[in-house]
């Protein structure tokens, strides 16, 4: 331990070189650049070993980080080392450390361990780090850990980030129990960035929280070892989740240098791209999203016993934009969406998607997305008839203004329904739906009214029937005679003054219970266009 006032290391620590230039570095707060100018030998990442002279003990940088020297007069105290090789096991769990932290292109022996430590800022870029143990980690302003190459995974469950949280181009592979990333319970006051980041086993988030914005775009989350690349219940982002595609052009990681504050923009037109990827399944069930959830042009590799689940989340819109999964389940079963934005060649087919439960308002298609698409889509949902997304998809339509397209969904609903039916039912709906569609259709109802009409008076033209009593009959008209028996409600009085017998009374008996059947449909479709049902 420093003795107050006194800026030299005690000597039973016996310092290198290299030691000794990172002690003098953080008492002027400047950078301890141990590269050798050689980018082959100074990679991390490479196969090149590195010698004595850029080799830091971990117990020397712990004791700069939790009590080291007072700074130079005019100076403020930080460790910024870069280009070294630091050796045993960094461990600082539970400790206090106020200096600003940063190190680059650093190599490190074993594990980095930070449980329950507390930092004002750390920022490790482009670093080899067998593994990150930072349980109930808190820092006051950043965690960054871009490009860095993680072989054991990092764990940050529960952990307490004061800003952003960056991973960009990390690269995290599984631990023990085949986790990449755990960081359940994970609060970030600002933004998680994720960009192009290579999660190589199971990257849980279960129940973490962040302030503004999580964006994996362009990261490729692989998971061969279990179910999912992704687990991500109950986690809460208070503006937008994007899981779309990055830019590789022109990258503000490319040149190492800190991003500035927020989500980069949507990269300009020429430039390359790099698509979000989930080889594995993704779980997101109950969570929820401020602004949206943002799937344009992600790819999705699933096994058939793997599932994109999206139950009960609740977001303002849901952009399911991305490639068509070609095997596995997409579940939206209980979400709560206002704008769903979608296309027609995103949706996985027959037994691939459920939506039991899902409700939208708004529909917005890219694309060329007709009716009959969208009625092939629900289908896919329904491989047993469920009324409810029909239902949903009719309110949509209404909410809209396109009330023959809705009542096209409802009419589909009912035929759909009749494959459920026992054969007698069944039958009787194929002639409601053959002779007045169900009423979804009056124009057809009235059709079928003038037809009869016109059958009728014919017939009574060549067969008129005699009066039910001589003398007291109006003058036999059999167009008003047909008519009166058609019309179940309006009486022109000439049903009841002529009395039909033989083959007349059985199409007078038809064509009264055909007006009774066709009026009622008419009735009712003019009351669903007037109440807009």
């Amino acid at each position: 331990m420093t003795e107050p006032g006194d800026g030299d290391a005690p000597a039973d620590l016996q310092l290198t070189s290299a030691e000794w230039s990172m002690w003098q570095a953080f008492r002027n707060g400047s950078t301890c650049d141990l590269h050798i100018g050689d980018p082959a030998r100074d990679d991390p990442h490479g196969q090149h070993l590195w010698g004595p002279e850029r080799r830091v003990r971990a117990r020397v940088v712990a004791l700069l980080l939790l009590d080291g020297p007072l700074p130079q007069p005019g100076r403020v105290a930080a460790l910024q080392l870069t280009g070294a090789y630091i050796t045993d096991t960094l461990d600082v769990a539970g400790g206090t450390i106020k200096p600003f932290v940063e190190l680059r292109d650093c190599r490190f022996e074993a594990e980095v361990v930070l449980p329950e430590s507390h930092f004002t800022t750390l920022r490790m870029v482009n670093c080899a780090i067998p593994r990150l143990e930072a349980a109930r980690l808190h820092t006051e302003g950043d965690l960054h850990l871009p490009r860095c190459v993680v072989h054991s995974g990092i764990r940050l469950t529960d952990a307490q980030i004061g800003t952003d949280l960056m991973l960009n181009q990390t690269v995290v592979h599984k631990d023990r129990q085949g986790r990449s990333v755990m960081a359940d319970g994970l609060t970030v006051a600002q933004d998680l960035q994720a960009e192009m980041m290579e999660s190589y086993g199971e990257l849980s988030l279960r129940g973490a929280t962040i302030g503004v914005s999580l964006s994996l775009r362009g990261s490729r989350l692989c998971n061969p070892f279990g179910r999912r690349a992704l687990n991500a219940p109950q986690l809460t982002v208070e503006r937008t989740l994007y899981l779309t595609a990055a830019g590789l052009a022109n990258s503000p990681f490319s040149s190492g240098a800190t991003p500035p504050y927020g989500i980069g923009q949507t990269p300009s037109r020429g430039t390359r791209v790099q698509r979000f990827e989930c080889e594995g399944g993704m779980r997101l069930d109950d969570g929820r999203f401020g602004d949206a959830v943002d799937f344009e042009n992600a790819r999705f590799i699933m096994e058939a016993d793997q599932e994109l689940s999206l139950r009960r989340i609740q977001t303002p819109e849901l952009r399911f934009l991305g490639e068509r999964p070609q095997r596995g389940r997409v579940i939206l079963s209980g979400a709560r969406v206002v704008n769903l934005i979608d296309k027609s060649a995103s949706w996985p087919g027959l037994g691939g998607l459920w939506m039991a439960g899902f409700a939208y308002e708004t529909l917005i298609p890219r694309g060329h997305f007709p009716l009959a698409l969208r009625l092939q889509w629900v289908a896919a949902a329904t491989p047993e008839y469920a009324p409810e997304p029909y239902e949903m998809l009719a309110a949509s339509l209404r909410s809209t203004g396109e009330d023959a397209d809705a009542r096209e969904v409802l009419l589909a609903k009912q035929r759909r329904r009749r494959e459920t039916l026992p054969l007698a039912a069944k039958a009787w709906g194929i002639l409601q739906d053959w002779t007045v569609a169900y009423g979804y259709r009056p124009g057809r109802a009235a059709v079928w009214m003038v037809v009869l009409w016109a059958i009728g008076t014919l017939y009574f033209s060549m067969s008129p029937p005699p009066p039910l009593k001589a003398g007291e009959a109006p003058p036999w008209n059999p167009f008003l005679y047909s008519l009166d028996l058609l019309l179940p409600v309006i009486d022109l009085n000439q049903g009841a003054a002529w009395k039909p017998d033989g083959g007349a009374q059985w199409v007078a008996a038809v064509l009264i219970l055909a007006g009774w059947v066709l009026a009622t449909t008419v009735a009712a479709g003019a009351s669903r266009l007037l109440r807009r049902q």
